[in-house]
């Protein structure tokens, strides 16, 4: 489910994607992965055809993009869930338009000039953010996630590795359609690598929560102290010492990363010798954390029995009617 503020910041994210392609990686004439990367492809090849005289004039990248984006969309209508049809439409659409007028207005100018692996490393970072951002919140930018979409529902290949395959595709392309060098390619191989990276650093960083185990014989008062002072809760496990046989009260207190500091003070303020164990988790929800935006299978299944039931009330009501009729 995608509400209101969702839609502001997954246009936000394509902003700033829109910004890092179109400032950085387009004057450097690299070929990245993805459906910018195949509208950069077909932006200088054909205008170098341009420039020789044999077409009009190079086809924008924000063009090609959509074109294609809207291919795929319509082949993969029937085979990807609506939602998803709809989410990708909005997505691609907007990518589109920003990078159609992002890419006059940044053309010429080199925000970075002698520094061609800074601007590839400064652009790749500010697209991860960005494509983190939308994905963080259900949004979709199109482009090879078509394409994945519709190979995972009619085969047992990933997502993952069809994207991986597509991005290598378009990348290798260009050694063939624009005779670029050995170089040249694994430069648009890093900025593609780069910016899966950055845009997993996004998402795990905005799900990530930290998970505390103590041990200690104070463990009401802190659980107590946590409960008032932190505002978290905690849950009480019973075990048993293996060494010395006696039963131990184990705390299992869930957080936010920036809340950590705050428990591990409340801890020691209590018992200096508990027992701490600290670990990185990712995907908390619930009350308090994150909020799962998915339908769940219980509601469906609720949906869908109540459908089903209207449907019998409904067909038991018209042969009523109809034995009234024949009487």
């Amino acid at each position: 489910m995608v509400d209101a503020r969702d839609y502001l910041f997954i246009v936000i994210g394509l902003a700033l994607y829109a910004f890092g392609f179109s400032a950085f990686i387009l004057p450097q004439k690299v070929v990245m992965g993805g459906m910018a990367g195949l509208g950069s492809v077909v932006y200088f090849a054909t205008q170098r055809l341009a420039e020789r005289g044999a077409f009009p004039w190079a086809i924008p990248v924000g063009v090609t993009m959509y074109a294609v984006n809207f291919i795929l969309l319509a082949i993969a209508y029937k085979i990807v869930a609506r939602s998803f049809v709809i989410r990708t439409l909005f997505g691609m659409t907007v990518l589109s338009a920003m990078i159609y007028f992002f890419q006059p207005m940044f053309g010429s100018l080199n925000i970075l000039p002698n520094d061609h692996l800074l601007n590839l490393i400064l652009g790749s970072s500010i697209m991860g953010v960005g494509i983190g951002t939308v994905f963080i919140h259900n949004g979709s930018s199109g482009g090879t996630d078509i394409v994945a979409a519709m190979v995972s529902k009619v085969s047992n290949v990933t997502i993952g590795r069809t994207m991986m395959i597509c991005d290598c595709l378009i990348v290798g392309s260009a050694y063939f359609v624009l005779s670029y060098s050995l170089g040249e390619i694994v430069y648009g191989l890093l900025v593609t690598v780069l910016t899966g990276y950055m845009c997993d650093l996004v998402i795990n960083s905005d799900r990530q929560a930290v998970q505390f185990t103590i041990f200690s014989k104070k463990w009401k008062e802190i659980a107590k102290a946590v409960n008032v002072e932190a505002n978290r809760g905690c849950t009480a496990f019973n075990g048993m010492g293996c060494y010395s046989g006696q039963e131990v009260k184990m705390l299992l207190v869930m957080c936010r990363r920036i809340e950590a500091v705050s428990i591990y003070r409340i801890i020691k303020s209590i018992d200096e010798d508990a027992f701490i164990t600290q670990s990185n988790v990712n995907g908390v929800y619930g009350r308090g954390f994150d909020q799962i935006k998915v339908k769940s299978k219980k509601r469906r299944k609720k949906e869908l029995t109540e459908t089903s039931a209207d449907a019998g009330s409904l067909t038991s009501a018209e042969v009523g009617t109809e034995a009234e009729t024949q009487a």
